[in-house]
């Protein structure tokens, strides 16, 4: 599990850059590695970044129910 949180969490940061990007200057740059924003290779890069949010926010709402600490635990031995 240790390493599909590394993996999805620099998911979620290239997101991130991307959504700087995009406000910043409107630049897309998921869109431009990959052939612009409607291709189908582009889209399946958009959910595969939204499916690393939706695993990371596993922790977090445990975190409500365990304990912060006790989350991280949990999610190390898994």
């Amino acid at each position: 599990m240790r390493y599909m949180n590394l993996v999805t969490l620099a998911l979620i940061i290239i997101g991130g850059l991307n959504w700087l990007a995009m406000g910043v200057s409107g630049f897309d740059i998921i869109g431009a590695v990959f052939g612009g924003s409607g291709t189908v290779v582009a889209r399946v890069a958009y959910v595969v970044v939204g499916l690393a949010a939706i695993w990371q926010f596993m922790p977090g709402f445990q975190s409500f129910t365990m304990g912060e600490v006790d989350a991280e635990r949990h999610m190390h031995h898994q």
